[in-house]
């Protein structure tokens, strides 16, 4: 057996051909999507992952700003801009990009976005309502991106033993909970976690987030496993690889994602999903609908 390999890339032009159609259908009734990001200090790294929303938002015709800050900006100001754009009609997403200057308090700055506008899915009342189901709030974008490349590939997660490997909130936590209203059965793993193996060699699908290159091996798979592979590493040679033993697994999987073309592509893309699906409710909010 060869897995067939997720293509990320064509699940995102997928979803991004939606979300075109959507705002063109949002435009003729005179709302212009529109995503705000807060980027503060000069991480090389953030400001291409800006770089690349911008681009995402031009593609399906979204407008975009860019709110760039200095790194010894004070938390005040960044949440007077924060909250000036929680009140600017115009803006139906508001992004804070990660990480920040030291000084911050993280969940402070985030938890001043408007859940209505959160569309990084990250404030505590959209964390709190994927605990119980609530389907209006934004999910995380990556997890997000992985139940969509599952719902592509029409792989079923009903009944499913899943196993995720890795308990961040932005993946691995989030993750789960969105399985598990998918009436899967879920497993999740971390870094304290004893013989990995004996709970990777049960997963119908195994979805990796640990940060760790090939930390998932061929004999830690059962044949026929689906398998997502979330994690992004940089070799001392400069090449990329996920967590998983990408050649390895292949040979046992049913279906696999690579890495880089994976994953990567959907984060951004829900993204873009989420803030056109916030203009969609704010158009029927004006409404009365």
């Amino acid at each position: 057996m060869t897995a067939k390999i997720i293509d990320g890339h064509a699940v995102a032009r997928h979803v991004r051909q939606e979300c075109r159609e959507a705002t063109e259908a949002l435009k003729r009734r005179g709302v212009h999507p529109g995503l705000a990001v807060v980027i503060v200090g000069d991480n090389p790294a953030s400001q291409v992952y800006v770089a690349n929303k911008i681009k995402a938002c031009e593609e399906v015709g979204l407008k975009s700003t860019v709110h760039a800050f200095a790194a010894d900006t004070s938390d005040g100001e960044i949440e007077a801009c924060i909250q000036r754009l929680n009140a600017d009609p115009a803006v139906h997403g508001i992004l804070v990009q990660l990480p920040l200057p030291s000084h911050f308090d993280v969940r402070r700055v985030l938890g001043a976005i408007s859940s209505d506008k959160d569309v990084d899915g990250f404030h505590l009342y959209n964390v709190g309502g994927l605990v119980v189901g609530d389907n209006t709030i934004f999910p995380p974008c990556t997890p997000f991106g992985v139940q969509k490349m599952l719902e592509y590939e029409n792989i079923p997660v009903e009944g499913q033993n899943v196993v995720v490997v890795g308990a961040s909130n932005i993946v691995g936590k989030p993750m789960a909970l969105m399985l598990m209203q998918k009436d899967a059965t879920v497993c999740i793993c971390h870094a304290k976690t004893r013989d990995l193996a004996q709970f990777t060699i049960l997963a119908d699908i195994l979805v990796v987030a640990a940060g760790k290159p090939n930390l998932i091996l061929p004999q830690m798979v059962r044949h026929g496993a689906v398998v997502i592979d979330v994690g992004i590493n940089r070799l001392p040679n400069g090449r990329l690889v996920g967590d998983v033993d990408f050649e390895g697994v292949r040979q046992k999987a049913s279906y696999i994602t690579p890495v880089p073309g994976g994953v990567g592509p959907m984060t951004v893309t829900m993204l873009v999903h989420n803030t056109v699906q916030s203009a969609s409710r704010f158009a029927q909010n004006a409404a009365g609908l």
